[in-house]
C-alpha cells in the first residue's frame, strides 16, 4: 500500500491506524525524515507511535550523511521482499514516481560539482543554476524547489548529459502502480492550510526549540538534514536575528508554501491514484 499527502494532512495517523488493525511495516517516504537530528521539526513518528507498530527508515541517516531517491530505492527494495506487508507513507512526490515508474541509474555526483553548486546558490540563489538548464529538464522538475533544480544541475555538469537524457532512459520500476493500493491524500487548501497554522505551536510545546539547540553546534545550511522547514528559523532564532514571534511566522508561511508545491507535484504525476479526502474520510478513483 502506498500513502501519499502534502504535509499536515494526516497520512502518517492513517499508515499507523492500518497497520494496526490488519498488520504490516510502515516504510518511510520523506526526504527529511530519513535523518536522525530532526524528530520533532520533521513530525516523525513519536517513540510511542514506534512502539504501536514496526517503522523503517526513519532517522537512521546521520546529520551530515547524503541520501538520495537512489539510495531510497535500494532501502525500499529490501522492504518489498520482506515477510511483512509495507505500508508505505510520506510526502516526498519524487520518491513515489521513482518507486512506481522507475528511476534513471544517474551517476553520484563528484564533491567538487557539490561545492560548486552549493557555492553558486549561496551566492546568487537557484534561479543562476536554472537558467542553464535545457527547456525540458526544465519542463519535468519543480523549478520552486532549489534541491530540484540543483540536483539537475549537477548532473548535467557532472555528466554532461540532461537530466531529461537520464530520464528518458529509465529503467522497469520496482513496485509498478497496478500492483499495489496507492492512496493520495487531495485535500482542501483551506483546510491544510488551518491545520498548518497550529502545527508549528504544537512543534514547539513538544521541543521543538530545544531540538533546534541540540543541532545548533553541527548546523550548516549545506546538509541536507537542513532543509527540514522550520530549521533555518530557528536556527536565525537562536542567533538572535529573529524573535520567536517572527521565527513562527516564518515557519508556518515556509510549510504552506511547502505544502502548495506538494499539492501541485500531486495533482499533475498522481493522476491515478485513489483520492482520500480525510475531511469526509472517503476514497475515490
Amino acid at each position: 500500500m502506498l500513502i501519499a499527502g502534502p504535509t499536515a494532512s494526516g497520512k502518517s495517523a492513517l499508515a499507523l491506524k492500518i497497520a494496526e488493525l490488519h498488520g504490516g511495516v510502515i516504510v518511510n517516504a520523506d526526504a527529511i525524515q530519513v535523518y536522525e537530528n530532526w524528530r520533532i521539526l520533521t513530525a516523525r513518528p513519536s517513540r510511542e507511535d514506534e512502539l504501536r507498530a514496526d517503522h523503517q527508515l526513519y532517522g537512521h541517516i546521520p546529520y551530515d550523511g547524503e541520501y538520495s531517491v537512489g539510495h531510497w530505492l535500494r532501502d525500499v527494495a529490501l522492504m518489498l521482499s520482506g515477510s511483512k506487508r509495507p505500508i508505505i507513507v510520506g510526502g516526498t512526490g519524487l520518491y513515489f514516481t521513482a518507486l512506481t515508474e522507475g528511476l534513471a541509474d544517474i551517476p553520484s555526483t563528484p564533491p567538487s560539482v557539490r561545492q560548486l553548486a552549493n557555492k553558486r546558490v549561496a551566492i546568487e540563489g537557484h534561479l543562476g543554476l536554472l537558467a542553464e538548464l535545457d527547456p525540458y529538464t526544465k519542463a519535468r522538475i519543480d523549478q520552486k524547489n532549489p534541491m530540484r533544480v540543483q540536483r539537475a544541475w549537477e548532473v548535467l555538469n557532472a555528466t554532461g548529459r540532461t537530466l531529461a537524457d537520464w530520464q528518458n532512459n529509465t529503467p522497469t520500476p520496482l513496485l509498478p502502480l497496478g500492483n499495489c493500493f496507492p492512496i493520495l491524500f487531495d485535500v482542501e487548501k483551506d483546510w491544510l492550510n488551518q491545520r498548518i497554522n497550529h502545527r508549528f505551536n504544537h512543534m514547539l510545546s513538544r521541543g521543538a526549540l530545544e531540538e533546534a539547540r541540540a543541532n545548533f553546534k553541527i548546523w550548516s545550511p549545506h546538509y541536507l538534514s537542513s532543509k527540514a522547514i522550520g530549521a533555518p528559523e530557528l536556527i536565525a532564532h537562536l542567533r538572535g536575528i529573529l524573535t520567536l514571534e517572527e521565527t513562527r511566522e516564518k515557519a508556518t508561511i515556509a510549510t504552506r508554501q511547502f505544502a502548495k508545491r506538494q499539492r501541485t507535484w500531486f495533482r499533475s504525476k498522481m493522476r491515478e491514484w485513489h483520492r482520500y479526502n480525510p475531511s469526509d474520510q472517503s476514497i475515490t478513483d
